[in-house]
């Protein structure tokens, strides 16, 4: 299930940098976040979805890229952003 409209907007709201922001890395990160968590809870109930798996793997790896680049610009909002999403970095 993809995430919904109201809840995405909430997350926006919560980790925007601004009024009207919705591409910043914050932003990015902290809707992947949600959407990682949320395909780890389907991925434990359906072991064999390897098609989910995947599709997950992958929004591993554009987090963790987005985070390098965060890390690379601006250590300050990096370790701000892990702290409040809770990631272990």
């Amino acid at each position: 299930m993809a995430i919904s409209k109201e809840k995405k907007n909430e997350i926006m709201a919560q980790y925007a940098r601004h009024e009207g922001d919705t591409g910043s890395v914050e932003v990015q990160v902290a809707v992947l976040t949600w959407e990682i968590n949320h395909l780890n809870e389907h991925i434990k109930q359906h072991k064999k979805d390897h098609a989910t798996y995947r599709g997950l793997m992958k929004k591993i790896g554009r987090r963790r890229n987005l985070l390098a680049y965060l890390r690379k610009t601006d250590v300050n909002r990096y370790r701000e952003l892990i702290h409040s999403l809770g990631l272990r970095r």
